[in-house]
């Protein structure tokens, strides 16, 4: 069989994100070898994250050189991560749903274009700005006015940051596919006596229910990575569970960000190896929400297929 070569050009090229995909997974994993056969499991269940003594003398622990007294945990940084992304969702999905269903049906058609640019437009600052507002603004009010402690910086800060951060994402893509739904759908609903609430919750949003899951993985997505707005109002807790709305908490990609430079010091790079293991840990739980919701598109959509 003749192979053109603009095929075979194509399915190369169509190779090189998965290709590149795996070699980044493969050096995670190779460079947080070490890291790997000295943390065993312990890694994911400990609370506490120590570089040693980095001037003593190293020690060897399982064939592998460690700084004297060094300890790699990072429950606390997966808590931090999952419950601030979670919170974030739960804060951004109400508003996103809100906003896209009111671009989509009380904007008159003439502006609906400008304001659907201006909620884009959110999307594209800088996560640095939002950390700078956090600090100027949000914490402020939350130590003045709702922490018990005065102290505003913590998970409610990096939750509200990370909320406003990706409202946008969920909210432009549920109102694209807001306005994809035939028109004959909506006028059938009102022929048959309905309101204008039952129109959008009965005969609308059923049929974009998958694109809404797509878009709040996104969504999630951007919230377990995002790196320096977090940084910047999360209060940098460790070695300690959160306990409240206004705990210091770090996130994964905070801690690594944060804890780069000093484990560079570690004349081991034992620290490192555990900074890329911590690493290969954050894309493993985004690759676990990324199946788990393409599991519940697939089940939207068949769900969507069994009524019609």
């Amino acid at each position: 069989m003749k192979i053109r070569p603009f095929r075979l050009s194509v399915f190369a090229l169509s190779l090189l994100i998965p290709a590149a995909l795996c070699a980044v997974v493969l050096f995670l994993m190779i460079y947080s070898g070490q890291a790997i056969m000295f943390n065993g499991l312990h890694f994911l269940t400990d609370v506490t994250w120590n570089l040693g003594d980095m001037y003593d003398d190293p020690v060897t622990v399982h064939g592998v050189s460690v700084p004297s007294g060094a300890e790699y945990g990072i429950l606390v940084f997966i808590v931090g991560t999952l419950v601030s992304s979670g919170l974030a969702i739960l804060i951004a999905v109400p508003l996103s749903v809100g906003a896209a269903i009111f671009l989509s049906e009380a904007v008159p058609a003439k502006i609906r274009p400008v304001l659907s640019m201006l909620v884009e437009l959110i999307a594209v600052v800088p996560s640095v700005v939002f950390g700078l507002w956090g600090i100027a603004v949000l914490v402020p009010f939350i130590g003045h006015h709702l922490s018990p402690t005065g102290n505003g910086y913590g998970l409610l800060a990096a939750s509200i940051v990370l909320a406003l951060m990706i409202t946008p994402i969920i909210a432009s893509t549920l109102l694209d596919a807001l306005l994809q739904v035939p028109k004959e759908n909506r006028e059938s609903a009102f022929a048959l006596g309905a309101t204008h609430f039952e129109v959008v919750s009965k005969a609308m949003m059923p049929m974009v229910r998958a694109t809404l899951i797509g878009g709040i993985v996104l969504a999630l997505g951007r919230a377990l990575g995002e790196t320096m707005a977090v940084l910047m109002v999360s209060g940098g807790g460790g070695n300690i569970l959160p306990t409240s709305l206004f705990s210091p908490i770090s996130t994964i990609a905070s801690f690594v960000a944060g804890q780069l430079d000093s484990a560079e010091a570690d004349p081991t790079n034992m620290s490192v190896r555990a900074l890329s293991e911590v690493a290969l840990v954050l894309f493993l739980i985004t690759l676990a929400v990324n199946a788990g919701a393409k599991l519940l598109a697939s089940g939207a959509l068949n769900v969507r297929k069994r009524q019609s």
